[in-house]
């Protein structure tokens, strides 16, 4: 893998990517109206539905051979032919933006062959442009990022929700809450934090330019059971919370995850994940085969269990802690949807 491979998808990712920030920094000086998808956690606004078509008409024009992916699109399927295809979120950090808070940005990545290969994120309110090419290195600015961090005093990024609602009481060491994922994930890569983790799923659009500038600088992103992540799914979802950062520090994470029994959500569980484990064996017996089994576990203790047929939404069980079993839903919703009440038995 040579520059020469992709400097002109770089060089018109950087470009998209400032013009589309300074868009958005005009609809906060005009003002707009903010709509919510599945919550009040959900919004959206016309920013991000202008920044998403101006994104995507000019990559659809510069490499019409390519597949194409935006968080405010339609899923064209047709991108599953594809194997480049652009993962674009608009602005990631939406909730952030539209409260009046700095921490969101403009986020384009690039996946061949399913791996995250270029990132450009874009973080218009303190004008930081964070570029990188995996096998390349990782840039701020136009500059070489510093070296990742020794340790061994971590410095954690993690959710500025998830931080609220239930980190906020956890005796984890380091953490930073902020919003963007996207944005964490660039600033890991550029040094200037040293790992991250959610509880959460979540989207392809989220992470991917994130995710490979963090290769790009030496680190890496993962599911929260250690497996890889793929892109260009036929759902674009990661199905469970996500760690990753440098290698030292996700490891001295990871660790500090299981000590501390901190949970995840995971989505859709099939049988040969590691999640399953966390059903009793009649449960697995029963549920085997089912699409819309959805955990929150810690480290195989079953938390909360919901299972949603996916093709109606109809829960059909809900069972668990009250808090877990709430916080299990936002997130079943947040991919599915409204979720109907479980069905009444005769």
């Amino acid at each position: 893998m040579t520059a020469s491979h992709f400097s002109q998808e770089l060089s018109v990712a950087a470009a998209l990517a400032r013009e589309a920030g300074a868009l958005l920094l005009a609809h906060l000086r005009a003002g707009f109206t903010v709509e919510h998808k599945t919550s009040a956690d959900d919004p959206v606004t016309v920013a991000d539905r202008e920044a998403s078509a101006l994104i995507m008409a000019a990559l659809a024009a510069a490499f019409p051979d390519d597949g194409l992916l935006s968080e405010e699109e339609t899923d064209d399927r047709a991108r599953l032919n594809h194997d480049r295809v652009w993962i674009v979120d608009p602005i990631d950090g939406t909730k952030e933006y539209s409260t009046g808070l700095p921490d969101y940005c403009v986020s384009i990545g690039l996946a061949v062959g399913g791996q995250p290969v270029l990132g450009v994120v874009y973080a218009p309110e303190t004008d930081e442009l964070f570029t990188g090419v995996v096998g390349q290195g990782a840039f701020l600015n136009g500059q070489p990022v510093a070296a990742p961090s020794r340790g061994p005093d971590w410095r954690i990024a993690v959710s500025d929700t998830e931080h609220s609602r239930e980190l906020h009481a956890t005796p984890l060491s380091g953490m930073k809450p902020s919003g963007s994922i996207a944005l964490k994930l660039a600033r890991i890569a550029a040094a200037q934090a040293d790992a991250t983790f959610t509880m959460s799923p979540r989207s392809e659009w989220d992470i991917a330019a994130g995710h490979a500038l963090l290769r790009a600088a030496g680190g890496d992103l993962t599911r929260r059971d250690g497996r890889a992540i793929t892109y260009n799914q036929p759902r674009p979802h990661v199905e469970q919370g996500l760690i990753g950062g440098q290698p030292q520090a996700t490891a001295w994470l990871a660790e500090q995850l299981r000590a501390l029994h901190l949970p995840t959500a995971h989505l859709s569980v099939q049988a040969h994940e590691p999640a399953w484990a966390a059903l009793n064996p009649a449960d697995r017996a029963a549920l085997q085969g089912h699409p819309g089994v959805n955990l929150r576990h810690a480290d195989g203790h079953l938390l909360a269990l919901l299972v949603v047929n996916p093709d109606t939404r109809q829960v059909q069980r809900a069972e668990g802690d009250a808090f877990h079993l709430d916080r299990l839903t936002r997130d079943v919703t947040r991919a599915l949807g409204t979720v109907a009440p479980v069905t009444a038995q005769p």
